[in-house]
């Protein structure tokens, strides 16, 4: 087994509670799914979000859909100019078998138009 890092981002239809925890739990389940991970499998989980999203931490998400044995912390991603409002990104440090050309990483609603190189 190897450890990996697993990308994923999307953004939220506002700056919410609930907007926030719902976009970022979709994320995370797609994340887990696509690429066949179970929870035991998960190291730790990073979250960086726009400066625009201020009303819930999205690693809130990760306890709500039973990650809270997972080490996670959210931090603010860098204000560039231009940047993709309301933008949620992860980097998940997963155990996996899979090499890294086999991960499957997750760009959700406006966030695809960050890696437009990827398949959905």
């Amino acid at each position: 087994m190897r450890v990996r890092g697993l990308r994923g981002a999307t953004t939220t239809d506002g700056n919410t509670k609930e907007a926030i925890i719902e976009a970022t739990s979709e994320l995370l389940e797609e994340m887990l799914d696509r690429n066949d991970i179970a929870t035991e499998d998960l190291i730790a989980i990073i979250f960086t979000a726009t400066a625009d999203i201020t009303a819930e931490f999205p690693a809130g998400a990760a306890r709500k859909i039973g990650l809270s044995h997972i080490p996670v912390i959210s931090a603010v991603e860098l204000s560039v100019e231009g940047a993709l409002p309301y933008t949620i990104r992860v980097l998940m440090f997963v155990y996996v078998e899979k090499a890294r050309e086999q991960l499957r990483h997750v760009y959700l609603k406006d966030a695809r138009q960050l890696r437009t190189d990827l398949p959905e």
